[in-house]
């Protein structure tokens, strides 16, 4: 766990990154690039070609138990997904919860392929800042039965964009055997790594999991095509806020509901109604009942971003709702963001109003994603 005045952790690609003119920052613990090239360009190169961002502080973790279905079983107490239908080579994202039905964390479980792992094995990637925090609800809550080891020795890379596919294709089959939220073992010049296919930019894209020690060769050999440019956090914020996904700790915490925060799909249908996981009785209740407040997306006129923490207000001007995350959209030319409102006035097409340094912005609730998703359905280049 690093503590509050611990200096910055460095990743596998650190030195990479700065070679590279990356322009570093303290982001959750880790010292990371925030660009490179610059936000817009790095953003939008995502959009039309393909991109490589470091996501190695994110936490890669190992669950072992005696089987698959005594694993599925014991996490489906503490997560509402549905984790006992998972398919070999698999993945879910779903949501770790708080008894009064806050989200603790947003995270990804994944079954390991047909002959990879034993039977028992699962794999969870969690959120940075919450890695000793969740390994800690895990082994308090399933210690006894199930096994967990939080990894620090392993990178883990994004290369993301509409061309993604073709450039890893180069390289081995797996864009010709995945298609999203489908993961493989792989084995490129000789390196084992984990492909998955899934991402956190609205576009086609793969996550790989390797060692520390091989990420900056792999890096490296993305890089040799001329279709993939580096990219830091700043266009991955723009990017997954034009395609409408959450942010932990900005967009969702642990006094926030996954139904108020539009994740009703993290909870599996028939847990909808059957429960059993922590948090459930007051989760079923917001689900029978309806939230009181709704995350929304939000299309604002002119051309001011209208950032996070800026209230949104009625026509007498008492507050309603607060942005949570806010940006000037690259591929729309215009501000967007995303806040909690009341129920009643979450309507695609309600007029709103924001403040931003006192001064009255005009927006529109918009439905989300704002830039549609391009996630691969079928598997191929």
């Amino acid at each position: 766990m690093v503590q509050p005045d611990a200096p910055p952790l460095k990743t596998a690609l650190y030195d990479l990154h700065v070679a590279q003119g990356g322009r570093m920052v303290d982001f959750s613990g880790y010292e990371l690039p925030v660009q490179f090239e610059g936000i817009v360009a790095e953003h939008m190169h995502t959009r039309t070609l393909a991109s490589l961002f470091d996501v190695s502080h994110m936490g890669q973790m190992t669950v072992t138990g005696p089987d698959f279905k005594a694993t599925s079983s014991a996490l489906e107490t503490l997560l509402p997904g549905n984790l006992k239908n998972l398919k070999p080579g698999s993945m879910r994202y779903t949501v770790l919860l708080n008894a009064n039905g806050g989200i603790e964390d947003d995270l990804i479980v994944t079954r390991p392929a047909v002959g990879q792992a034993p039977d028992g094995v699962m794999f969870i990637v969690v959120n940075a800042a919450r890695k000793s925090h969740d390994l800690a609800i895990f082994k308090a809550a399933l210690g006894d039965l199930l096994e967990f080891e939080l990894h620090q020795d392993k990178a883990l890379l994004a290369l993301q964009g509409p061309v993604a596919g073709a450039v890893l294709a180069k390289l081995g089959d797996a864009p010709h055997k995945l298609t999203f939220m489908q993961t493989m073992p792989a084995r490129i010049e000789g390196m084992d790594c984990q492909i998955s296919r899934c991402g956190y930019t609205g576009e086609d894209g793969f996550e790989i999991s390797l060692s520390n020690a091989e990420a900056t060769r792999m890096a490296e050999m993305l890089y040799a095509d001329e279709r993939v440019k580096p990219a830091g956090l700043g266009a991955r914020d723009s990017l997954r806020l034009e395609a409408g996904l959450c942010l932990y700790g900005h967009d969702m915490d642990d006094t926030i509901d996954p139904v108020s925060a539009d994740l009703l799909f993290a909870i599996g249908k028939q847990r909808r109604t059957d429960g059993g996981f922590v948090g459930a009785p007051r989760v079923l209740e917001i689900i029978k009942n309806g939230p009181q407040k709704r995350r929304v997306g939000i299309l604002f006129e002119g051309r001011m971003p209208v950032r996070e923490g800026a209230e949104i207000i009625d026509e007498g001007g008492a507050k309603i709702g607060q942005v949570t995350s806010g940006t000037f959209a690259p591929s729309l030319k215009a501000p967007i963001a995303m806040a909690y409102v009341p129920a009643e006035i979450a309507t695609p097409g309600t007029k709103i109003k924001a403040l931003v340094r006192g001064r009255e912005v005009v927006g529109t609730i918009t439905k989300m994603p704002f830039v549609r998703q391009n996630y691969a359905r079928q598997p191929g280049i």
